[in-house]
């Protein structure tokens, strides 16, 4: 059975015109005991005439987090009815454009390099290309990153005006999240998987502008503007309703594996799927458990964990990987694609290593030899990664 359906109409919305839609559910997928706040998000499209396949994304307009707005203008020394330029050229009060229009999280190297011209010598040390580490660790190193109010207590001498302070910040950008959901087990409805990041940097707590907006700022009768994004080109399901899929998604990367699954299911495809997920601890983070679970129990899905901190020595999914090597050998002998979401630097490299190295011992081929197996895999389309 073909994964392809009748053509939908077309709806007006887009990325250009997004629908205002409603935050229908809010749940914590976590327990209390995690280090983690994973939520499960359903946002209604009733309305909207929108629809996307299984594997693509929705764009969220997202708002930035009013304290923190308030705490900028007053290091700024403003009142925040000060009217300046929007991001559609239109005047606004500074308050209103701070809130909706400007990215105000992460200073921009615009901004250090202006700061640097008014008096902060040493921001504007770090526009030396020997100092280039530094200024990205500011920019954006992990535990070690500014936000505009930082720089603007700790250098006082610094004096921008609302106006010329608005033209020193990016524009706000959508933020795109894979879909956790099938359009065709959920009817006019999208399902997303967001960890929300909260974390403290030089005393002061920061967050996430997407993750804390889903969780904390978008509720009851409250629209935001939604938008669907197809991925198909990249990342979709098998043609061919019997292939085999082997899909990894630790942590939030499970999202588009969850609409696989119900995807699948709801067209009663009868290709085997085979899941890897990991997270901190199975008592705490084992996000849709029993949903897994009675697939499992049905024989829909064959599912392998690796909850990291459930031992002494931590396991991972490609430690999983490693344990199943037969078996992923011979499963893409027959024909199997091979699925990969999540983290792009550590996580999914991890990943491709292990694959290189099941090629190798299962297949026994040579490194040369694995490395042109995957990269036919890829031209194939047997290997699709949604990493980021």
């Amino acid at each position: 059975m073909s994964t392809e359906s009748e053509p939908a109409a077309a709806s007006i919305y887009s990325n250009k015109n997004p629908f205002p839609a409603k935050h229908t559910t809010n749940v914590k997928l976590t327990g209390g005991g995690s280090q983690k706040d994973t939520r499960h998000h359903e946002i209604s499209l009733a309305g909207s005439g929108l629809s996307y396949k299984a594997g693509d994304a929705m764009g969220l307009v997202v708002t930035n987090c009013p304290a923190l707005v308030e705490e900028l203008i007053s290091a700024l020394r403003a009142k925040g009815d000060e009217m300046v330029t929007g991001r559609d050229g239109t005047p606004k009060p500074l308050r209103d454009a701070l809130f909706s229009d400007y990215a105000i999280t992460f200073v921009e190297k615009k901004f250090v390099e202006a700061a640097g011209e008014r008096g902060a010598t040493e921001l504007k040390e770090l526009m030396a290309p020997e100092r280039a580490a530094d200024l990205k660790a500011l920019l954006s190193g992990k535990d070690a990153c500014a936000d505009y109010v930082d720089l603007l207590l700790k250098y006082p001498q610094l004096n921008f005006t609302p106006e010329e302070f608005v033209k020193l910040l990016r524009k706000m950008a959508p933020r795109l999240y894979s879909i956790a959901s099938s359009l065709l087990a959920h009817p006019e409805s999208v399902h997303l998987t967001v960890a929300t990041v909260r974390y403290k940097i030089n005393g002061r707590q920061r967050q996430g502008v997407a993750s804390t907006f889903l969780a904390e700022r978008w509720s009851g009768e409250t629209t935001a503007g939604v938008f669907l994004q197809s991925q198909q080109k990249h990342f979709f399901l098998p043609a061919d309703a019997a292939t085999p899929m082997i899909m990894v998604g630790p942590g939030t990367g499970v999202a588009p594996f969850r609409a696989f699954l119900e995807e699948r299911q709801a067209l009663g495809h009868g290709g085997p799927n085979w899941l890897f997920f990991g997270e901190q601890r199975s008592t705490e983070d084992f996000f849709y458990r029993s949903q897994f679970e009675a697939w499992v129990n049905d024989g829909f899905l064959r599912m392998d964990t690796a909850f990291s901190r459930d031992q002494e020595q931590k396991i991972y999914v490609q430690t999983r990987m490693h344990e199943q090597a037969r078996d992923i050998w011979a499963w893409i002998e027959k024909g199997a694609e091979f699925f990969v979401c999540g983290d792009k630097q550590r996580m999914a490299t991890d990943v491709d290593n292990e694959l290189h190295r099941i090629i190798e011992t299962e297949g026994g081929k040579t490194p040369e030899q694995a490395k042109e197996y995957v990269e036919a895999l890829k031209k194939s389309k047997r290997y699709k990664r949604d990493v980021y």
